[in-house]
């Protein structure tokens, strides 16, 4: 056989060669992958998830489904903000795949894929506890942009252009704003302790806020007395639990509206945080009767305020009670602070300048010419 022939056949086996390992890679990776656009997750019912797992450490976050109603089970199954519930499983149905990598496990801790070094992990469950779907989210990609990204409950792998930001702690997905409400509609503040008891009221036309009953040589410091009086306008809570008995609820704070409902919370301190109940109560107890007939348009609205706001006092105990919230101690603050905390010493009067003596002439008697 001649060399030139050698060389062509060595030529045609190179070729093979290659062709078989290329077809070795084929054969390895599933027929159906595209590497066009594509959402990670499909078919994926939302009425089918009875909870929801969050991140793959020690301390994973639990949302449970309850009488049609998530719960964060991670703090004693308080009440999940149906919102952030919602936006979560519409981020997750959102991530579109643009590219196929592997389907080989082996590769996973690479790319950031295994759920103890991936950045994200979400599982959805049925009701059995059986794993629905789920997506881990990995590293972002060497070269070019995107992150890697597979289904919790297959091996293969994707690029993604970009992952959405899940949160992944318990407080996340909790209503943390526990009282709203505008200043103008505020008569008045009560803060009691074992100190003694102050009020704080709105001067007649509502722009400054007065002490009751201040003591003889004291006057009130505005400023001190302002902070307190609309410490409920904006009011948060930093963490939720069931009550506990090691606390001693010593003070209270009282802030009443103009359309008579009041707000009632009795509050604790421990280990330098601030714990707080909350309840209302809509103190006009007159029967609210209702004559569309002879009735004007102004008192019907009247009425419906009223029936409105009985309603949400009603509303607001039903979801507070039994719950203990701490609050961030710079506000929590305004909520205790005690009556010498608002008062100061009365300046002195500033001595009156002397005058100076007064010369008064002596009288002298004109004569008088005849």
């Amino acid at each position: 056989m001649s060399n030139k022939n050698l060389t062509i056949l060595g030529i045609v086996a190179v070729l093979m060669a290659i062709w078989a390992v290329a077809q070795s890679h084929v054969s390895n990776r599933p027929r159906t992958e595209t590497d066009g656009p594509s959402y990670l997750i499909q078919g994926l019912d939302p009425a089918d998830i009875d909870s929801i797992v969050l991140g793959g450490g020690e301390e994973p976050v639990t949302l449970k489904r309850e009488q049609g109603n998530f719960v964060v089970v991670d703090k004693d199954n308080y009440p999940a903000k149906a919102s952030e519930i919602n936006n979560l499983i519409t981020k997750v149905l959102e991530i579109q795949t643009s590219q196929f990598v592997t389907d080989n496990a082996s590769n996973h801790e690479d790319l950031g894929l295994t759920e103890e070094n991936a950045t994200a992990t979400i599982k959805f469950f049925k009701a059995d506890s059986s794993l629905l779907t789920g997506v881990v989210g990995g590293k972002k990609k060497e070269l070019g942009q995107g992150v890697y990204v597979r289904l919790a409950s297959n091996d293969a792998a994707y690029v993604v252009p970009t992952m959405p930001w899940i949160a992944d702690t318990a407080i996340s997905y909790i209503e943390q704003d526990l009282v709203s409400m505008k200043r103008e509609d505020i008569v008045s503040v009560t803060v009691s302790s074992a100190n003694g008891q102050y009020t704080l009221k709105t001067t007649e036309d509502g722009k400054d806020v007065i002490l009751e009953n201040v003591p003889a040589g004291k006057k009130f410091k505005s400023s001190e007395g302002d902070s307190v009086f609309t410490a409920l306008t904006s009011l948060r809570c930093d963490d939720v639990m069931k009550k506990s008995g090691d606390l001693t609820f010593d003070k209270e704070y009282v802030c009443t509206l103009k359309n008579s409902t009041v707000y009632a919370l009795k509050i604790a301190q421990k280990d330098g945080k601030t714990y707080a109940t909350f309840e209302a109560d809509y103190t006009d107890k007159t029967p609210i009767t209702k004559d569309s007939n002879v009735e004007s348009e102004e008192e019907l609205k009247k009425k419906e305020a009223k029936l409105f706001a009985q309603e949400g006092a009603i509303k607001f105990t039903t979801k507070h009670k039994g719950w203990v919230y701490e609050i961030a101690e710079w506000k929590a603050k305004n909520l205790i602070k005690e009556l010498s905390e608002l008062i100061e010493d009365e300046a002195p009067p500033e001595d009156e300048p002397e005058q100076a003596d007064t010369v008064i002439p002596e009288e002298t008697t004109t004569p008088t010419i005849e």
